[in-house]
């Protein structure tokens, strides 16, 4: 018998004598819900782990979903999310260190420089404790985004993106019944659906609209990527509307599909007219005139000007930078915006958080100071330089098909709405995850780099094509 069978037969014999046990001499135990649920999600866990490649990436987003949205037993998600980060992080790690065959680059230093970094940080801070907590969970995600969630995609790009496009497909139409039919915010506020909507699912469907193989598969993704720019739309949620923007403009651009852009932005000015006329601001202000500008731009808050609801946010942080302007106040924490009485959890990563419509490089450089920000900008200007590399490549060759295109122009969409909003190091919240994990993909697919992954195959046409001249050697990612 192969060893791997004998230990299935060991564990599942022990497994059998400890539930026969619990029977007979420990019936209670079937009677406390905590306990059950505890039972039923170990058994769930093991039941992914046991296919970690395929099936750890998706559960791992989908509880970081669940713990971000307005859905039963929140408190819950909230704390299960570490728990399953934390053992992606080990798996992923043990996986890698197993197959030795995703090898580590410059951007992977990086980021372990800027955890060491923001572990650094969190002795000089006011919430030690809470720094350091939140220098762990950095550490557990970019562990996994390095080992685990490399492993899922390379090899099996093709079910990787088609499950990624299913998921992006189900949650806006999840979402479109949740707030027009139902009026249920979903995802808590508005802010967040706009970030749902612009910086995640719009780009990965926008791409897949041109990689469909049929044209039912076309059109439903094209009604997908309409019913995505009304939700974002309606949530008037500027930072998610200018990513979305950026990104779709850039994805086009890259292609030199000028008409697809002129109509899509065509489209999306009569849907913006649409919603401005039906849709109601989400905080009703005296000088809204119901126009486009009035709405879309000043939020209805005309006389205070296009920023009125960041500039003072950004203030604070720069104030708190000033006395703090070497090691900085602590990663994760800040000496002006922890408020004792009330916790807000828009874009944090636990309960004392960090302001909302703050700015990720700002709030960054705030935690760790001038000197602990330089490998974080390192980081940043690298992935910048990754992407920007990405997208000359894509307009030289108009290869549509890579999987480097959804992942550059997420990356781009991401980092315009970062500068308006202070997610991008919140480890517990979804979008960070995904940001990262998608950032450390992209590495694996920057135009002539030679890296030597002999898994590699694209046997669809969906992601063929012209591609397979360019990968048939096998011996580079894209090259």
């Amino acid at each position: 018998m192969p060893e791997h069978r004998l230990w299935l037969v060991v564990g599942a014999v022990v497994a059998c004598m400890v539930v026969l046990y619990s029977v007979i001499f420990r019936p209670s135990y079937y009677t406390d819900p905590t306990l059950l649920s505890g039972v039923i999600f170990l058994q769930l866990l093991v039941a992914v782990l046991w296919n970690f490649r395929e099936a750890f990436f998706p559960a791992l987003i989908f509880v970081f979903l669940l713990a971000g949205m307005a859905v039963p037993a929140h408190e819950v998600w909230i704390s299960v999310r570490w728990i399953v980060l934390a053992v992606g992080a080990t798996v992923g790690l043990l996986w890698w260190l197993r197959h030795n065959y995703l090898p580590l680059g410059l951007l992977h230093l990086l980021a372990l420089a800027c955890v060491l970094t923001a572990t650094v940080s969190a002795f000089v801070s006011s919430y030690p404790d809470v720094a350091l907590l939140k220098s762990l969970s950095l550490l557990l995600l970019f562990v996994y985004a390095v080992t685990g969630a490399r492993a899922a995609l390379i090899g099996r790009e093709e079910k990787f993106f088609a499950g990624l496009l299913l998921a992006c497909e189900l949650l806006v139409y999840i979402s479109a019944i949740a707030y027009f039919p139902l009026r249920l915010e979903l995802f808590g506020n508005r802010n967040s659906l706009g970030v749902v909507m612009g910086v995640v699912a719009l780009p990965f469907l926008l791409w897949g609209t041109f990689v469909s193989e049929s044209r039912s598969l076309r059109r439903r993704r094209i009604l997908a990527v309409l019913l995505c720019q009304l939700l974002l739309l309606s949530s008037y949620e500027r930072a998610g509307i200018i990513a979305a923007l950026t990104s779709s403009t850039l994805f086009c651009i890259a292609l030199r599909r000028y008409r697809f852009l002129l109509t899509s932005f065509v489209v999306a000015l009569a849907t913006a007219v649409i919603v401005a006329t039906v849709v109601p601001l989400p905080a009703v202000n005296q000088s809204d005139d119901g126009s486009m500008t009035s709405r879309f731009v000043y939020k209805g808050k005309r006389e205070a000007g296009v920023l009125a609801s960041r500039k003072t946010v950004w203030e604070k942080t720069l104030s708190s930078l000033q006395q703090h302007p070497w090691f900085g106040t602590g990663f994760g924490t800040s000496a002006t915006a922890y408020d004792k009485t009330q916790v807000n959890e828009k874009f944090s990563s636990v309960g004392q958080v960090t302001r909302e419509h703050g700015n990720s490089y700002l709030e960054i450089a705030e935690w760790v100071g001038l000197v602990g920000f330089a490998p974080f900008a390192a980081l940043l200007l690298l992935l910048v330089g990754k992407v920007a590399r990405i997208l000359l490549w894509i307009r030289r060759t108009g290869l549509s098909s890579s999987p480097a295109v959804p992942l550059a122009i997420f990356v781009v969409g991401a980092l315009v709405h970062a500068g308006f909003e202070d997610w991008l190091f919140a480890v517990g919240y979804h979008t960070c995850v995904l940001f990262w994990i998608f950032a450390f993909m992209l590495s694996d697919f920057v135009p002539s780099r030679p890296v030597m992954y002999a898994a590699i195959t694209y046997p669809s046409p969906a992601f063929s094509g012209r591609l397979g001249a360019v990968a048939e050697t096998r011996s580079c990612t894209f090259s």
